[in-house]
């Protein structure tokens, strides 16, 4: 996870956005010219040469000055000045947490929508694009049990499956995240605009690493699958075939100390066949909502350093928050649990009315 930078100056949000526009220019990459150099202006101005000492591709030294480039940071400059539009990113404390500990976590995170709900508890609900009625009717119905659980329902905007959790979550007032595989300005599939739209006007949000014009390219949507595991406390894979790109979200999540879980099906249904390898590889087979609930519960919360002894029925976070407001990522700082095992354990709060989210921050009520 990185060092936390101070707010940033214009010219090094104009000279970030260029270098994020340039080809071949991957998150690590981007990485090793922000050390090598300590800011995105210094490297924008040094010679090719020192490109080319870092392994650098020829072509990204040569684009960082071509006008393509000044003028797709002008217009995420000017995307930004509109309301609900956010760039989240890499070493700043308003990052999601969970991301930020992928090594190859997206240097910078366009953002429309609530861009607070991504330090919310989520889960991940992926699927085939091609999914049976049932698969459908299977994945919308957990999402809105999960939502009403407290969890953030998080997917990839696809057909099928993904578009069902994200409907599921919305038909009861949850909120949802939806990380395209295309910039924010092409939403993909177009028959998604509406659902879309509705993501954000109930205080849910749309997330691309992609430029903004980006369209879709298939070599794109693996990327986009790490960033929703990482987001994730965990995933569940409804429905898919061995060959699904669901199978790589999965993978991707066991990967980064995900929890994975998957629903079988039939064994004469194509769309189970993955399900059923990932229960092979160790997923969690999933029957109910509370499989996944209960599975939640079960993170290992050590005990807080030793303090006066507060009450015996008081839950040890509620001494933290009643003393201050705090952000999930300070809350496990302060209390020396993994975040993870946090953010299980403020949803339970919440859910018993104890504590409260507001504007990122948790609040003791009880």
């Amino acid at each position: 996870m990185p060092s936390f930078a101070p707010a940033i100056s214009p010219a090094e949000l104009e000279a970030r956005l260029r270098l994020h526009g340039l080809p071949q220019l991957g998150p690590r990459r981007f990485q090793r010219l922000l050390e090598a150099f300590a800011s995105a202006s210094a490297a924008l101005s040094a010679p090719a040469a020192a490109w080319r000492s870092l392994g650098l591709p020829a072509c990204c030294a040569e684009a960082r000055r071509s006008p393509e480039v000044r003028e797709q940071a002008a217009a995420a400059l000017a995307w930004l000045e509109q309301p609900q539009h956010q760039l989240l990113m890499w070493d700043a404390p308003t990052y999601p947490a969970l991301l930020a500990e992928l090594e190859d976590a997206p240097p910078l995170l366009f953002v429309a929508g609530a861009a607070d709900i991504l330090e919310s508890p989520q889960l991940a609900i992926v699927g085939s694009r091609h999914a049976s009625k049932p698969g459908l009717d299977t994945a919308q119905a957990f999402a809105r049990s999960l939502a009403q659980a407290g969890f953030v329902i998080t997917s990839g905007l696809a057909l099928g499956i993904d578009g069902a959790a994200h409907q599921g979550a919305l038909d009861v007032a949850g909120k949802t995240v939806a990380v395209l595989g295309t910039g924010l300005q092409r939403i993909y599939p177009a028959r998604h605009q509406r659902l879309a739209a509705s993501i954000i006007e109930q205080g849910g949000a749309l997330v691309s690493e992609l430029p903004l014009d980006c369209p879709p390219q298939a070599g794109n949507f693996p990327r986009r699958n790490r960033i929703i595991s990482g987001l994730s406390l965990g995933v569940l894979v409804v429905e898919a075939s061995p060959s699904s790109g669901s199978l790589i979200t999965a993978r991707l999540a066991a990967e980064q100390g995900r929890e994975v879980y998957a629903i079988p099906g039939s064994i004469h249904h194509p769309g189970a066949r993955g399900c059923h390898q990932l229960i092979r590889d160790g997923a969690t087979l999933v029957e109910s909502v509370e499989d996944i609930l209960q599975a939640l519960r079960g993170w290992q919360l050590p005990a807080i350093s030793p303090s006066p002894a507060p009450p015996a029925t008081r839950h040890p976070l509620l001494d933290l928050l009643h003393a201050a407001p705090q952000s999930s990522e300070a809350l496990a700082l302060a209390s020396g649990w993994a975040l993870p095992a946090v953010l299980v354990a403020l949803t339970e709060l919440e859910l018993e009315g104890l504590v409260a989210n507001q504007g990122g921050r948790w609040l003791g009520r009880g």
